[in-house]
């Protein structure tokens, strides 16, 4: 079995877009993944999926259709493999202090070629702010906090429905969850 994470953008912010993480469950089950479990209210998912299963662009689409037609609005999706974020967090290029994780977000996109717009923020972080684009990931450090960040606010501007955020200590929790999931049955 493969383990994916998919990323929901922009649910469960005030009263619009509600997607309860037990129907976000639910959904995701019905749609043939099995091992589902969410953390935190802001749209994060763990599952399996057939071995056959390889495209995580697919299954973000085939989620986003499934939550489009349940809720009756769009709910952007991005899905990335467990591989993948184990390879996000050890590439990690910045040295941020636990302390400081949840003033360091992770920007994730489905492609590369969606985060090129985001690499020409780069040139406006300046020190002690950092930021980092590499593939289809943004890291962003915003030493004075995201909502005093002008660099925050300028990709969070940019964060097409194909851009999303989470802070350092959510995707640690993500990847911890996922390589847990991974353990052969017994072995948790």
């Amino acid at each position: 079995m493969a383990v994916f994470i998919a990323l929901l953008r922009g649910i469960n912010v005030g009263t619009a877009k509600r997607v309860p993480m037990v129907e976000l469950r639910t959904l995701l089950e019905n749609l043939g993944y099995t091992g589902v479990t969410t953390l935190l209210n802001s749209g994060n998912a763990i599952f399996s999926a057939a071995e056959s299963v390889r495209s995580a662009a697919k299954v973000a689409a085939k989620i986003s259709q499934a939550l489009q037609e349940k809720f009756g609005f769009p709910v952007p999706v991005i899905v990335i493999g467990s591989t993948q974020l184990r390879a996000i967090v050890d590439a990690n290029p910045l040295d941020v202090p636990p302390s400081e994780h949840s003033k360091y977000l992770v920007a994730f996109a489905q492609s590369a070629a969606t985060m090129k717009s985001v690499s020409q923020v780069a040139a406006l972080a300046k020190p002690p702010e950092q930021l980092v684009v590499t593939g289809n990931v943004a890291y962003l450090y915003c030493a004075n906090g995201i909502l005093e960040s002008h660099v925050a606010n300028v990709l969070l501007a940019k964060a097409t429905a194909s851009i999303t955020t989470r802070n350092w200590s959510t995707v640690l929790k993500l990847l911890a969850k996922a390589e847990s999931a991974e353990l052969p049955a017994g072995k948790k």
